[in-house]
Order: structure tokens, then C-alpha cells, then sequence
């Protein structure tokens, strides 16, 4: 069951701060908690005009139990990282959707992986079955001169890297369930959904949606979650002269939650041009059309329980 905590000014209704939650409660409690580290796309975005949404891409942090992971390694990561050393935390996973460069640009800032005293288990879904490079090779490929002066092997945590088929499910500690299922993105790209003691929240991001048809796998992956993040790069207006470049809009993500019996629908990978002043008129619109829609903003905190 959700608990939307109360609404302040500009924020979603869904958003309540975990400043003064007990951890040891909210361990007890069985909640999932997630904060929104990136919500860009593409790019990130360091202007006066994206401030209040934010500019780094992605990057969401999941707390679930007694278990904190990482989704994606956009430039997000980096604060996350810092935050992730201060709190303590050694062991950890990273869930890649895929490996273009807003969702793993900011991985050779992870401070933790340089830390001998951490393991960091990462996993990717996209590259196994298409016979490409696996995800080790991808992400020090990035690393190497003379795109980057640091190469993956100055990095001394316990590094584990592994390559899944999309469609796959696995455990993380903590009794958490992972189910995962392939999106329509170039190069190929993974939806996630968390499960914890009866909560469920979904990550479904980079995907292209075919107008008219809705897609069997996110709808089965979806299926009565508590909170679906969408990707949600363009408007319906912009969608026509972007097709093939592998993103959707909020319209069609609030008409798969709304099909999946979904309780949440989560605004997200908000495209460079969607300054704050844009993304504020999002926001009215897309709350208009369904009380379940609200736009993610980076430094955003949920608890679902």
C-alpha cells in the first residue's frame, strides 16, 4: 500500500521528506524508499533555467529493507556516490538500463569504486543477448585515452560485473525481488521492477512507444505496481518528428499505468529543451489529466509502503 505524505507547494503529492524517518523504523517497516538523484535525458543541464527539476541525468537510488542499490550511472551518480560513502554503506548493486552515454557518463566519478573497502555488483540486461561487448568491456571502454585519463583499473573497490538476458529475474539481499523485461530503444535497452514485501515500483526508462499500440512487455512488467518511472522525453506534439530515436511521452505512460492498474506514474527523463518554466506547465497539465501523474524531480524522496 502507498503512503503519499502531504503536498507542499510545486511538489507532487506522492512526495514526503525522509529527513526525520527513523531508519531503523523505516527498516522495520518494510518500506521501499527511492530518491531521485538525475532526472534528465540525454544531456545534462547546468543552467539557472533548470534548477527546480534539475540537471543531472540518471540516476535513482532504492532502499528497500536493509539494502540500498543504485539504477543507472548517469552524472547523477557522483552526488549519490558521496552520499553513499558519508552514510557508511559498503556493499552495493547497479542496475543499468542500458549504455548510452546519459545513463553511464557519470560512472567514472562513482567515488566508492576507487574505495578497496567497497564491492559494487553491476548488472546489465541489453548486451548479452546481442552478442555485443559485455558490460565490463563497455564501461572501461569509456574509460580509455584519450577519451578519459583514469582507466577502469585504477578503480580498487570489488567490482563484479554482470551481463543478463532482459526478461531475466534475480534476488538482491534483503528479500528484494528484481523483474526485468526488454524495452524498444536503439541498441537495446532494460525495464526494471523492484518488489518488497508487497510493494513494487518500475523503472521504464529509455523506451519508444508505437502510437496506438501499447506495449505487452511494460504492461506485464507494470502490472499493478505501486509507482511506474516512465520515460517521458517528449510531448505527444514533439513525439512525430522523433520517432526512432527511442524515447515516449508522459500521455503514453499515464495510459499504461492507467491500463496496468498502476497506482503512480512518475515523470521522468525530462528532455534539455524542458527548461523549468516548460516543465512547470507540464506538471499543471499532466496533473489535470490524472490525479496518478506528477513530474520526478531531482532531490525528490518517496516512501512507498
Amino acid at each position: 500500500m502507498c503512503h503519499w505524505g502531504p503536498v507542499r507547494e510545486g511538489e507532487s503529492r506522492c512526495v514526503r521528506s525522509t529527513e526525520c524517518v527513523d531508519r531503523k523504523r523505516l527498516h522495520e517497516s518494510m518500506a521501499i524508499r527511492l530518491k531521485f538523484w538525475g532526472v534528465r535525458g540525454s544531456i545534462a543541464c547546468a543552467t539557472p533555467q533548470h534548477m527546480k527539476y534539475g540537471g543531472n541525468t540518471s540516476c535513482i537510488e532504492v532502499e528497500a529493507g536493509d539494502y540500498r542499490f543504485v539504477m543507472d550511472a548517469g552524472t547523477g551518480i557522483r552526488p549519490f556516490g558521496n552520499a553513499f560513502l558519508q552514510s557508511g554503506t559498503k556493499c552495493s548493486h547497479l542496475l543499468l538500463t542500458h549504455t548510452h552515454w546519459d545513463h553511464i557518463n557519470g560512472f567514472p566519478f562513482f567515488v566508492p569504486a576507487y574505495n578497496p573497502e567497497c564491492a559494487i555488483h553491476i548488472m546489465a540486461g541489453h548486451l548479452k543477448s546481442r552478442g555485443d561487448e559485455g558490460i565490463q568491456d563497455i564501461l572501461s571502454t569509456q574509460m580509455h585515452n584519450p577519451m578519459f585519463p583514469v582507466p577502469l583499473e585504477a578503480m580498487q573497490a570489488k567490482l563484479r560485473f554482470e551481463d543478463f538476458d532482459a526478461g531475466d529475474s534475480f534476488s538482491l539481499p534483503s528479500d528484494i525481488t528484481v523483474k526485468t523485461a526488454a524495452l524498444n530503444h536503439p541498441n537495446g535497452a532494460t525495464g526494471y521492477r523492484i518488489e518488497h514485501d508487497g510493494s513494487s515500483i518500475c523503472y521504464i526508462t529509455d523506451t519508444e512507444h508505437v502510437p496506438g499500440q501499447m506495449d505487452e512487455n511494460i504492461l506485464g512488467l507494470i502490472e499493478g505496481a505501486d509507482l511506474v518511472i516512465y520515460d517521458s522525453t517528449y510531448t505527444e506534439e514533439e513525439f512525430p518528428a522523433k520517432v526512432g530515436w527511442g524515447h515516449s511521452t508522459w500521455n503514453e505512460g499515464m495510459r499504461l499505468c492507467q491500463a496496468a492498474g498502476v497506482k503512480r506514474h512518475a515523470i521522468f527523463h525530462h528532455d534539455p529543451e524542458h527548461d523549468d518554466a516548460f516543465m512547470d506547465k507540464l506538471a499543471v497539465e499532466a496533473e489535470a489529466a490524472w490525479e496518478g501523474n506528477f513530474v520526478s524531480r531531482e532531490g525528490m524522496e518517496l516512501i512507498i509502503e
